[in-house]
């Protein structure tokens, strides 16, 4: 479904273009007719791009990135600040300031010397000033913050540039292109379409037209910052859901790990009860063996005795006592 309609966007007046004579030819595909000398954007393709553009942008949202809202004409200021603080997201209403995307690190020099001067403002060192020099740093603080306190928050490169009004934004959109920045932009029937990434053909001069092309992009931007807090949520709850599914592991290893060793525990137990029954029947039999033993050998070695003592005792002759005395 599309997020805006062909009748809204003929109420807003979003399908006026600028004079023949001022048309970019490029820009032909996009314009439907001529009438009284005016252009006619056509509107079924701009509703068709604002909701590609306006995906792209929650893509963009989704993934915690920053969008740079670019307009300076009078038209646009007002309704750009409004839309880009709505959302959070930075944005430019005064004078671009040459080499902001392509000499970042310089601006973000300037930004943090506009936070010095907010510190000092704060720790009192402001009063051992003289009062030239109080006026100098207040006048350099009120002109930094008209053209980057908007930008303050900004501590890195925007993800993506949208830009009202081409043709007096082309620094910008050069330095985007050269930086390979997408750019999203409304490109009236007076400018170039081919250094924009997502065109959204309409009237970039009346704020009505302005007006709801950003509140449709702007709640497309809500859109994504709301899924990637859900997503978060969902992520810290899974976390979460891992530890206590880890934890009750552990602990169910180690109730496991206690059981086992208890039965182990009894085994040992009953062996040496075991062991303790046993060891007096080996004993009593052992003291039995040995007691039989020695009465079958005792009547053995009584009998070897009386064969001893009865043996007789050989008598000498008169010959052999004489043999001796002979020698």
């Amino acid at each position: 479904m599309s997020r805006t309609t062909f009748d809204q966007l003929l109420e807003a007046g979003c399908h006026f273009g600028h004079l023949k004579r001022k048309w970019n030819p490029a820009m032909a595909p996009y314009i439907f007719m001529e009438r009284n000398g005016i252009h006619i954007i056509d509107l079924h393709k701009t509703v068709t791009l604002l909701d590609k553009a306006a995906d792209a942008l929650k893509g963009v949202a989704r993934g915690g990135r920053r969008v740079l809202f670019v307009g300076t004409k009078k038209q646009a200021q007002e309704l750009i600040a409004e839309a880009a603080k709505s959302v959070g997201m930075p944005y430019v209403t005064e004078r671009w300031p040459g080499g902001m995307l392509t000499n970042f690190p310089t601006i973000r020099k300037a930004v943090k010397k506009m936070a010095t001067i907010d510190k000092m403002t704060a720790d009192g060192t402001f009063s051992n000033l003289s009062k030239r020099e109080l006026l100098q740093i207040s006048r350099q603080r009120a002109k930094l913050e008209k053209n980057l306190g908007s930008i303050a928050d900004l501590n890195r490169l925007p993800a993506a540039l949208f830009v009202v009004d081409v043709m007096k934004e082309h620094i910008a959109v050069a330095e985007a292109n050269r930086l390979g920045i997408p750019v999203f932009a409304i490109v009236d029937t007076n400018s170039s379409p081919d250094e924009i990434d997502f065109v959204i053909p309409a009237n970039d001069d009346a704020s009505t037209s302005i007006k709801l092309i950003l509140d449709t992009c702007c709640a497309a931007i809500k859109e994504g910052i709301e899924e990637r807090k859900a997503e978060k949520a969902d992520e810290n709850a899974a976390a979460q859901q891992n530890e206590s599914e880890a934890s009750a592991a552990r602990g169910g290893r180690r109730r496991t790990s206690g059981r086992t060793r208890k039965p182990a525990e009894a085994t040992t137990a009953a062996e040496a009860t075991a062991a303790e029954e046993v060891a007096p029947v080996e004993e009593a039999t052992t003291a039995a063996a040995e007691a039989t033993t020695a009465e079958e050998v005792a009547p053995v070695e009584e009998a070897a005795t009386v064969e001893e003592t009865a043996a007789p005792v050989k008598e000498e002759t008169p010959a052999e006592a004489a043999k001796p005395e002979a020698e």
